[in-house]
């Protein structure tokens, strides 16, 4: 008997440290890594047996699970496709190595190989070293399919691992785990099978609970939950299902399982996160939506099931519509597909709106975590934005809640006919802003917009109800015959010398687009405005951010006409010049730049303009 000894490739001890002690956040998840690599092989086998021809030769695939309390062991068998000694040094000698993507990567060049490679549910990956985290040893002793011999791996997880050769009369794979002392739980046929229940119910193959005499009891149903009518499925069931399907451990926020027949037939069983998975933002953007054809395993890696903004979306759609030997290419061109894509949007839009109208602390919650990706459908999604629009939530200035743009409309002030908007990038900075002044005194409302989606999707979308949308930090706002009237005292003397105003377009010519007055400010000096063809300033922050050279369009500078600071400015000059107008000119663009959130153009000289004018102050 020949025996093999190995070292773990450099750095996998410390790797399989952290898979043991940090990837999962619960022991038990071991047997479902164990399962689905059991199951995927015997898939695996399958796929082998139809590309050799050998249409007689079936297998009927099974899983079981044996323990034996005295030695403390828990053995899960297969009779899948097996590994060779070669590939137990590939696969399960190298954290990550995934055996199954390498399978499948193998298979693509093989004929007719779309008929099962899709079928694998996992990868046989670092899901395997979950095992470590109850057990102090384990041995994988298996027999590749038309192999006559077997092997034996063997490791305790810390320096390498060996490979013996072994004998085993079935092909297939057992892989014997020797439990930990705090691990004993996992001996107990109620414990394994209410884990089976819990992760595994909906697995093809059967698993069977091996006990005395070689009994064999069946844990799981075998049987998809979703061919299940809906009424006879509980509440449990289905978060337990989603769970499962979704690596989640949240609760669903809305269940969407419906039966679909006419032009095309599917089933679909998809849930609603109540919170963000955790990889919803990965640039990749991709669905994890699993695509059954008559309960066989598809892919769930196929981009164009959904649209990327229902990348949050989880479960799976079955339909006998699809060609089973279907390739992901293909796939993308089938009417049957087309269909179903239309038909999920639109039914989760209307559950999305539902929930708005009959739960609407729980959407909020909802939209708390979600709804940025949501918002992107109003770019990309054009089919659909306007439906998007009406359940979408926005912050705005008069309330706390987060209000609909219907509301937003129906509270619309005296005489208002469009919907005012602020684009920041905080919402409390926001409400700071001098550009709310003359909104807020005349009890205006404007929404505040501080997602970085929104300057985008406000490119493609001029309207909601009618009402077009107009930013109050870009062209001229006229407030003049909108909301509460001004009293008397509040207008601004139309005789007001302009003189100072002119000094500041003089003196910042080339720094900004042009120098006005305004009436449109209360309390603040001076404020920044885009020309009405301009980019907001939280556009050109954003452009910035993808490309630090971006200089954006000057300005133009808005001088708050009933300040006092600038009527004695204004006085001072009517008198003639004064030493230092220069230094009050570019100061007053400092404070524009710093109540935008900018930087000082010459902080350097900026402190110097400013120690000048403190001091002249204090000595006269």
């Amino acid at each position: 008997m020949t025996t093999q000894t190995f070292n773990f490739e450099a750095d996998t001890g410390k790797i399989l440290n952290i898979v043991i002690n940090s990837l999962y956040s619960q022991k038990e998840i071991f047997l479902r890594e164990l399962i689905s690599n059991a199951s995927d092989a015997i898939n695996k086998r399958k796929f082998k047996i139809i590309t050799a021809g050998s249409a007689a030769d079936t297998v009927d695939g099974k899983i079981t699970i044996t323990v034996h309390k005295k030695d403390k062991t828990i053995t899960i068998s297969d009779n899948g496709i097996g590994l060779s000694a070669e590939e137990m040094v590939e696969t399960l000698g190298t954290i990550a190595s995934s055996g199954t993507k390498a399978f499948m990567e193998a298979a693509k060049t093989t004929k007719d190989a779309d008929k099962m490679t899709d079928q694998l549910i996992g990868q046989f990956g670092v899901g395997f070293y979950s095992a470590f985290m109850v057990a102090d040893k384990v041995e994988v002793l298996s027999k590749k399919h038309d192999a006559k011999a077997a092997n034996l791996w063997a490791s305790d997880g810390q320096g390498g691992f060996s490979i013996t050769d072994a004998d085993r009369d079935e092909t297939g794979t057992s892989v014997i785990l020797y439990l930990r002392n705090d691990a004993k739980e996992y001996l107990e046929q109620e414990r394994i099978a209410h884990l089976v229940k819990k992760y595994s119910d909906h697995i093809a193959q059967p698993i069977f609970w091996i006990g005395k005499d070689d009994a064999a009891d069946q844990l799981n149903s075998s049987a998809a939950l979703w061919t299940r009518p809906a009424k006879e499925i509980s509440e449990d069931e289905y978060k337990s299902f989603y769970h499962a399907v979704a690596s989640a451990y949240d609760k669903p926020f809305i269940t969407l399982h419906n039966k679909t027949e006419g032009a095309v037939e599917f089933t679909n069983l998809l849930f609603i996160p109540s919170s963000a998975p955790f990889d919803l933002y990965d640039p990749e953007r991709k669905s994890k939506l699993q695509l059954y054809v008559n309960r066989v395993f598809i892919t769930d890696d196929y981009e164009g099931l959904v649209p990327k903004w229902l990348r949050f979306l989880r479960g799976i759609i079955d339909t006998p519509d699809v060609d089973l030997n279907v390739s992901r290419e293909m796939l993308q061109q089938n009417p049957a597909v087309t269909k179903i894509s239309k038909a999920i949007v639109k039914r989760t839009i209307s559950e999305m709106k539902k929930a708005l109208e009959k739960r609407r602390d729980d959407y909020a919650n909802f939209w708390d975590g979600l709804g940025k990706v949501v918002k992107e459908g109003l770019y990309e999604d054009t089919a659909n934005s306007e439906k998007l629009l009406e359940i979408c939530l926005f912050r705005s200035t008069k309330t706390d809640k987060m209000i609909t743009l219907q509301e937003y409309v129906d509270g619309f002030a005296q005489n208002q006919e469009v919907i005012y908007y602020l684009s920041a990038d905080d919402a409390e900075r926001a409400r700071l802003s001098p550009h709310l002044e003359s909104f807020q005194a005349k009890d205006i409302d404007v929404l505040l917009l501080t997602d970085p989606i929104d300057d985008f999707w406000l490119s493609n979308i001029q309207q909601f109800a009618g009402k077009a949308f107009q930013s109050i930090t870009r062209g001229e706002v006229n407030l003049s015959d909108i909301g509460k009237a001004k009293q008397k005292d509040d207008q601004p003397d139309e005789t007001l010398s302009d003189i100072f105003v002119a000094k500041i377009k003089n003196v910042l010519e080339g720094s900004v687009a042009n120098v006005r007055s305004s009436a449109n400010m209360e309390t603040s000096l001076a404020r920044l405005v885009a020309d009405e063809n301009g980019m907001d300033q939280q556009m050109e922050r954003m452009m910035r951010m993808h490309n630090p050279d971006f200089k954006g369009m000057p300005k133009i500078l808005e001088v708050n006409v009933k300040h006092p600071l600038i009527k004695s400015l204004n006085a001072k000059l009517e008198t003639g010049e004064f030493e230092g107008s220069d230094d009050f000119a570019k100061l007053i663009l400092d404070t524009a730049l710093v109540a935008e959130g900018e930087a000082i153009i010459d902080p350097r000289d900026f402190t110097r303009r400013l120690s000048d004018v403190m001091q002249k102050a204090l000595a006269g």
